[in-house]
């Protein structure tokens, strides 16, 4: 797979999760893993940044809100390459090989994020990020993207308070991201709404306050259509 995904009955399905930190992907994301394991799907599952050792790495230089002062402030440029390092990483060490294998690849972000934060919110716009894809990624598609984009307000309330809760009972600090303001965000989520107007066949958008089953729901339809379209089956032991 080189290009944009042309899912075959021998290859598995790659679906990345997208949104604003507090839109609820990372729980959908769980609660869509375990409902396809339990159909008799494989399911391997990652995030981005991190998801492998070298990516763990980055991802604590990335979003510790703690690295700044420590290592002085990050470049926009810096902060998209090594974003786009992680996806490299992640792509030769775990995804690749769970598709070429059979599995459906559940991520957690992926380019789409980096056209977003780093694009938008940081002004490097969308045409450097998608040149990386394509150099650094060699234009790897996901195969179906749901792009959570609840009202812009309530995902930053719910992000902040999340990594309030996660400082006291962890130790650890993600918040370099939730630090910024509101014009950052603003072009972080446009963008997410422009990027989905764009790819219409690859991004299904959930963008209402509903109830964590009802979504999950509609995420479960939604990916039924796509795996019986792509012809894949469970995987037998």
């Amino acid at each position: 797979m080189s290009q944009a995904s042309i899912p075959t009955p021998n290859r598995g399905l790659f679906i990345t999760f997208e949104g604003l930190d507090g839109s609820g992907k990372t729980t959908q994301l769980k609660l869509l893993a375990a409902a396809l394991e339990a159909d008799g799907h494989r399911v391997v599952a990652l995030r981005q940044p991190g998801g492998t050792p070298l990516g763990d790495r980055i991802r604590s230089i990335l979003l510790d809100s703690r690295s700044e002062s420590d290592l002085g402030a990050i470049a926009p440029e810096a902060e998209m390459a090594l974003m786009f390092a992680d996806r490299a990483q992640s792509l030769r060490q775990v995804i690749l090989p769970a598709l070429a294998d059979g599995a459906i690849v559940l991520c957690d972000r992926y380019t789409d994020s980096s056209e977003a934060y780093q694009g938008a919110g940081r002004n490097l716009g969308t045409e450097r990020i998608l040149a990386l894809h394509r150099a650094v990624c060699n234009n790897v598609q996901p195969d179906l993207t749901l792009l959570l984009l609840p009202p812009l307000a309530a995902s930053l309330k719910r992000a902040r308070r999340r990594n309030d809760r996660h400082v006291q009972q962890a130790g650890t600090d993600e918040n370099r991201f939730e630090r910024e303001g509101d014009e950052f965000y603003t072009r972080v989520y446009e963008q997410y709404r422009e990027i989905a107007r764009r790819d219409q066949n690859r991004v299904v958008v959930i963008a209402d306050e509903a109830s964590i089953t009802t979504i999950a729901q509609r995420i479960l339809e939604v990916v039924a259509h796509r795996l019986a379209i792509a012809g894949h089956s469970r995987h037998e032991p």
